[in-house]
Formats: structure tokens, sequence, C-alpha cells
């Protein structure tokens, strides 16, 4: 969903909201933040700049330069665990410039790597308005906040408005950042005081200026992170590569925001990923009010509910789509993946199909990292069965599926998998449909929220 198509000969570059060493207003977290790139030209090397922006005054204070004998070599990545360049107590945004195509996301711990991860993807330009699936205060312990980000050349004012008709605005320099939190904000009332509020934002700029921002949904012990929708990502039919049910533990929650004017009846197809006992193709309708979200897969795979047919405790493992749009709204989704007993959680974007293509970049691949592995779900979006193949950079290795179904996804955990402390990237390339993808990191034996999720790379 997130394309990078840029020319070549055009500077590349990529946002990133979230780039800040700061505290919540009322869990007092304290925010690290990690960068992976990875350069998407296959035959030259890649000069890359990070330029970080102060939020406080919205001044480049820092920057580092990737170029000659430290630029990105062709197909290769750069990983760094901790931002460098910029002084220790950075609180702010960074824009990533190249003269080649490239990829990145960005990983966030709260209270260092053994308190609780999230992972989002940079994007390769803003849009207004933007809109956020999901907005949380005081619900079961959780909070949302997010930064919004300048990516135009002036100044501007973003102005979020609440689904309950509550709106706040501040004023951003570009490149700069500014933090909304909502735990801070007395105007998101618990309309029936137990399970406080539980909502959708929609952000506009002064002047029509591109924005970015990036969500942190933060509980006492997990944390999980996602991109606002930009208006080229709504869909009608948005897809969920991977969503899980009953499955080690792990359960899904899907909410899908209606962007549109009129309410419309959605629902969502359940497919089981390719090999294995992965459970029963199912469907679920709920009626979405125009500017509303609604929450799907959670209730439909643990209790008897109205308008579905899953089974009711029993494991999935696979792939979702919205596959009737009664009155064909524009549609942006966001998924949740939470293990409460192992206190880990993870959120992603859901796709665009329209934007999907034949190759789905994955910046980080990891295989018994300091403890970290990943999975990745690649889901065919088209219409015929495809085969997929995925490689691993400095690896012999793939990783293939055969006669994969519209709908459906080939699901590949990398653990054992590449090599002992493998820390690279993937590409994965289609035959005859288009996909895209989301990959997983994890640490199994952390007993903190050492849990990361985030979207391949279109291209």
């Amino acid at each position: 969903m997130k394309k990078r198509f840029m020319v070549l000969v055009v500077l590349s570059m990529l946002l990133m909201a979230v780039m800040a060493s700061s505290a919540s207003a009322q869990q007092n977290v304290t925010y690290s933040v990690g960068v992976q790139i990875k350069n998407l030209d296959t035959a030259n090397a890649a000069n890359v700049t990070i330029t970080y922006y102060d939020q406080a005054t919205g001044a480049s204070v820092g920057t580092l330069s990737l170029t000659g004998a430290n630029a990105i070599p062709a197909s290769g990545t750069k990983t760094y665990a901790t931002l460098e360049g910029v002084s220790a107590g950075f609180n702010g945004s960074a824009v990533i410039s190249s003269d080649r195509q490239v990829a990145a996301i960005a990983n966030v711990f709260g209270n260092g790597f053994s308190g609780m991860g999230a992972s989002y993807t940079a994007l390769s330009s803003g849009g207004t308005p933007i809109s956020i699936p999901l907005i949380l205060r005081n619900h079961f312990g959780f909070n949302t906040w997010f930064n919004v980000q300048n990516a135009g050349a002036v100044d501007t004012t973003v102005t979020v408005t609440y689904s309950n008709g509550a709106t706040e605005s501040k004023a951003i320099k570009p490149g700069a950042a500014a933090s909304f939190f909502q735990d801070a904000n007395a105007t998101l009332p618990d309309p029936d005081g137990s399970a406080g509020f539980v909502g959708s934002a929609r952000i506009s700029s002064s002047g029509n200026t591109p924005i970015v921002a990036t969500l942190l949904q933060q509980g006492p012990t997990t944390l999980l992170g996602f991109d606002a929708f930009l208006p080229s990502q709504a869909a009608t039919t948005p897809v969920m590569p991977l969503v899980n049910a009953n499955n080690f533990g792990y359960i899904t929650g899907i909410a899908i925001q209606n962007t549109g004017s009129q309410a419309t009846d959605v629902t969502v197809s359940y497919t089981p990923s390719s090999g294995g006992a992965n459970g029963t193709a199912c469907t679920e309708t709920l009626n979405i009010a125009p500017g509303a979200s609604a929450n799907f897969a959670l209730n439909a795979f643990s209790a008897t509910v109205a308008n579905e047919t899953c089974a009711n405790g029993a494991k999935f493992v696979g792939a979702a789509r919205v596959t009737t749009n009664s009155t064909n709204q524009p549609l942006v989704a966001i998924v949740n993946q939470l293990n409460s007993g192992a206190q880990k959680g993870a959120a992603y974007n859901g796709f665009n199909p329209t934007l999907a293509t034949q190759t789905v970049e994955l910046p980080l691949i990891m295989d018994r990292n300091f403890g970290y592995f990943t999975g990745f779900s690649i889901a065919n979006v088209g219409t015929t069965a495809t085969n997929i193949t995925c490689t691993y950079t400095g690896s012999n290795v793939t990783s293939t599926g055969t006669s994969i179904a519209p709908g459906a996804a080939l699901t590949v955990v990398t653990q054992g998998l590449i090599a002992d402390r493998y820390a690279g990237a993937a590409t994965c390339t289609s035959s005859a449909a288009p996909i895209v993808g989301i990959v997983n990191e994890l640490n199994g034996t952390s007993i903190s929220d050492a849990f990361l999720v985030y979207e391949g790379t279109n291209r």
C-alpha cells in the first residue's frame, strides 16, 4: 500500500512522523527508535541522508549521511538499533532522502529494549485529510497518542476532528511534527463510565499542505503502532494479510473506518493460509456509519454474534478482505494482534488492493537475532492463483508457495530457516497476481512486549 515509485533521478524522500524520546502524559513511558533502510536498486548503491527536526522549534538539529563508502549497497540494508546523527534526548521527526529508491521501517521501544515495542513503515508522500480508524482513551488501560508531521514546504496548522465531534489544532513547520495525547484530552469522555472512549479521527491541514501521522496504542505493558491513512490509501475492498484467532493465545481485532459520506454494510471474508490446519473460511457483516469505525474479527471468532459464520474458539490463521461494501464507500482498516497472557501486541495497516504490485519488499527479516525472529504473510489480492517466491539478502535460502488462491496468503516463519543471528531483508515476487504483505517481529522467550509488525513495501 505504501509505494515508493520515485523516478531514480528524483530525490526519494521518506517521512517518519514518530521519532521521539518523550513521555506520555499518563503512562510515563520513555521512547527510543531504531531505523532499518533497504536499497531497492539492484544495480547501484544508494546515497542516503537522514535529517532530524526538533519538535519544539521545528528546526533541523542533526543529520546522518550514508554516502560514499558508507552508502547502502545495491539491494543492501542498513540497520540502526538506536538513532545516529542526533543527540540523546531528541524528540521530533525525520526525513530520509536518497538518490535511489529505498524503503524504511522504524522500530519503537518503550522503556528500553526489554520494555515494549511497536513498528511502523516510513511514507514516501503525504496527503490531506488523513484518517485514523482507532482512537482510545482509558479503554481497559489503553490510550493512544500520535505525531502529525508536516510533509510540505510551508508552515501549516493541523486540525484533528474526533468521531465525537471534539477538535484540537496545532501549528507545524515543514519536516517537523506535533504530538497529540488522548489521555490528556478531556473532550474525549467515557460514554458509559466503564470502557473509556473508543472512536476514530480525521486530520486536516491549512492550505491543503500534505501531512502524515503515526499512532501508538499504549497499555501498561503493551505497545502497538500504525500509520494514519492518506486519501489514496482508502479502498472499497481493503485487504488484511494476517489474521490470528485462538492461535497460541493470539487474537486479532480489525477496526474498519468508513471515510465516506454514507452508511454501508461491510462484509469481511476470512480465508485460511495455505498448508496445515489453519481453520475454516467464514464471513462477518457489520454496518458502519459515515466517519465512524466498526470492530471485526475479535467477536466473530470468540462468541456467537449476528451476521457471522466463524467457528467460536477454533484456531484460525489466514488473511481477510472486504468482499461486500453495500454503498461502495471508501474504507481504511487497522489490524491489532494481541496476546494478553504473554503481554504482547502489535498493529498494522490494511491495504488498498489497487495499489498492489507483483513485488513486495520487506526491509527487516530476522532469524535467531538476539532472540528475535520474523514471520510474514504475503496475500494474493488478485483474481487468479499465483506462485510466490521470497529471497533473502546474503542468503541462498528461498521460501515459495504454489497456486496461492485469490484472497489466500503464503505464511512463512523464519526461525531456524536462514542462519543464526541473521538480520537482513527479503523480496517476495508473484508470478501472476498482485500481492501485499506484512512482517511480524517476535522474541518468543521474552516476558515483555517483544512483538512488532510492519507493512511490506510494494514496488
